[in-house]
């Protein structure tokens, strides 16, 4: 028996590092790493919420903790994230509505998100310092 073999000629090179990738997969893939990172960072955000619960000398302790740069540094981060995450994820959204399906639109929401996750960021790095 034959073997199957495509029509059409194949990719030689098949080295990720020399595509030149679309901002829209670029939104994309951060937006899966914020995803991973806020999975991680909900436990470290759910042991402070605990402990600032726990009583008034463990929500004291905490507060002294938070008042440390690198803690804000972490909260800012976190913030950040969770700020980008919920933006594409509301891009998405959109996408799924049919708004924006086109190769145009996917450029326009991704960067209307970036901007956005920009503006918020900002506004993020005011409330924590």
């Amino acid at each position: 028996m034959k073997p199957l073999v495509s029509k059409g000629q194949r990719p030689v090179n098949l080295d990720i590092g020399s595509m030149k990738l679309p901002i829209t997969a670029y939104v994309s893939i951060a937006h899966r790493l914020s995803g991973v990172f806020l999975f991680f960072a909900s436990g470290l955000l759910i042991w402070a919420l605990d402990l600032s619960l726990s009583s008034e000398q463990s929500f004291n302790d905490l507060a002294l903790v938070m008042a440390n740069p690198v803690a804000k540094g972490l909260m800012w981060t976190v913030a950040t994230a969770l700020s980008y995450h919920a933006l594409s994820g509301i891009k998405h959204i959109v996408m799924d509505f049919g708004y924006g399906e086109t190769m145009q639109g996917g450029v326009m929401g991704a960067r209307i998100v970036i901007v956005l996750a920009l503006v918020a960021a900002g506004l993020w790095g005011v409330v924590v310092w």
